[in-house]
């Protein structure tokens, strides 16, 4: 049967699309029609006759795509890795931004410290997180911390950070050099006992020939900068125990005890270390300013102790003529024993009157004599004392204070 329409154009149309009906009669299957069916290696395409050389290069593009994908997974977690560790952080280590570091002096620092890992995945995870402000001081960092947190503390102004530290009433100078130490990590016990001989550091209280500290450093508690250093932390609080004098009007203490402000400071320190209630510091400063107008020895025991070695006896100690000695030495000792707090520096300014005739401690005293605190020993375990104005009855309470278990 003839498809001739007779329209050269029409025909020719036809010739080349082939017409509806008979393309589904007269359709002739190709090679390339047969289904696609995967054989065992994965690769091979049965009636497709792909040749062995394409089949070849099909597996090497799969393998090279699948090493590609694992590279790409592997260098991502790496780099995932470096940014945040993960783990258990260590514990907070000092580092130091000195004058003139750059991001790139700093990272390189941090990875040899172990801080980071890698300081080039740093500096660009800080690049990307809009930099860094470097200012000099310290800085509390955490080893193995995520790159995040320890952008945000460089990032964070060293004035702007603090570590509390708290110096009890009653530390010598150096107690409190070991104090600063051990607390923060950034400044150094040494190098706190050098600013304390720097001359240049000196209390309006210090006599011109007094060459120590002791005694004019302020116990308190004190918030230290991460820009500090041992001299500034020195030099406050040196100050504060100039604004404190001021306050107690220190600078009265002539005309209200007889006795400069230094001296007053070293009354002060005595009082600090012997006192253990609030309500015995009035007292023993009665004590210390009766014997001194009376030219009596002291007598007290932490005078001893000042600058003595830990181990030794209270007989060996009393039996050293030292300058602190005041059990065989009259008068002061020669700078106070250590640095005493606001109470104690209250006590000495305003010493306790001494007891009326018609207080039973002053039964005892000899006729036409003046009723007088002048001794005193523990009473209790809680470290309160009794007085006494005569030796016989300073006696009787110390052989109560011995049967009780006060004394050592």
């Amino acid at each position: 049967m003839s498809n001739n329409s007779g329209d050269p154009l029409l025909d020719a149309a036809k010739d080349v699309l082939g017409g509806v009906g008979e393309l589904a009669v007269d359709w002739q299957s190709d090679p390339w029609d047969a289904e696609t069916i995967v054989t065992e290696d994965g690769v091979d395409v049965v009636g497709a006759n792909v040749p062995k050389n394409v089949q070849a290069l099909i597996r090497i593009a799969l393998l090279v795509s699948l090493v590609a994908v694992l590279v790409i997974g592997l260098a991502g977690l790496w780099f995932v890795r470096q940014i945040n560790p993960g783990g258990v952080v260590a514990t907070p280590v000092n580092f130091t931004v000195n004058e003139g570091d750059t991001l790139k002096s700093v990272s390189n620092r941090l990875e040899q410290d172990g801080v980071i890992t890698n300081a080039t995945v740093f500096r660009w995870y800080v690049a990307r997180k809009g930099g860094i402000v470097l200012l000099p001081g310290y800085y509390s960092l955490k080893p193995h911390d995520t790159a995040g947190n320890i952008t945000r503390v460089l990032n964070t102004p060293p004035a702007q950070t603090f570590i509390k530290v708290t110096f009890p009433e009653g530390l010598t100078i150096s107690q409190m050099a070991e104090r600063l130490g051990s607390n923060v990590p950034y400044l150094t016990e040494d190098d706190f006992n050098l600013a304390l001989k720097d001359q240049t550091i000196r209390s309006e209280f210090q006599p011109k020939d007094a060459t120590s500290l002791e005694g004019l450093l302020f116990p308190d508690t004190y918030q230290v900068s991460g820009d500090d250093n041992e001299t500034r932390v020195v030099q406050r609080m040196v100050q504060l125990m100039e604004r404190v004098g001021r306050q107690e009007k220190i600078n009265e203490s002539q005309a209200r005890v007889g006795y400069s402000a230094y001296k007053v400071l070293i009354v002060a320190s005595m009082i600090e270390r012997e006192a253990k209630v609030p309500q015995d510091r009035a007292k023993i400063a009665r004590v210390i300013y009766n014997r001194l107008a009376l030219g009596m020895p002291l007598a007290i025991d932490a005078t001893l102790l000042y600058g003595a070695d830990p181990e030794a006896s209270f007989a060996d100690l009393k039996a050293v003529d030292g300058p602190y000695n005041t059990y065989t030495r009259k008068g002061l000792p020669p700078t106070p024993i250590a640095n005493p707090g606001r109470a104690s520096i209250s006590a000495a300014l305003a010493p306790a009157p001494d007891p009326p005739l018609s207080d039973a401690i002053c039964q005892g005293a000899p006729r036409g004599t003046k009723c007088q605190y002048l001794y005193y020993v523990l009473a209790d375990a809680e470290g309160r004392h009794v007085f006494a104005a005569t030796y016989e009855q300073h006696l009787a309470n110390v052989e109560k204070a011995r049967v009780a278990g006060l004394l050592k």
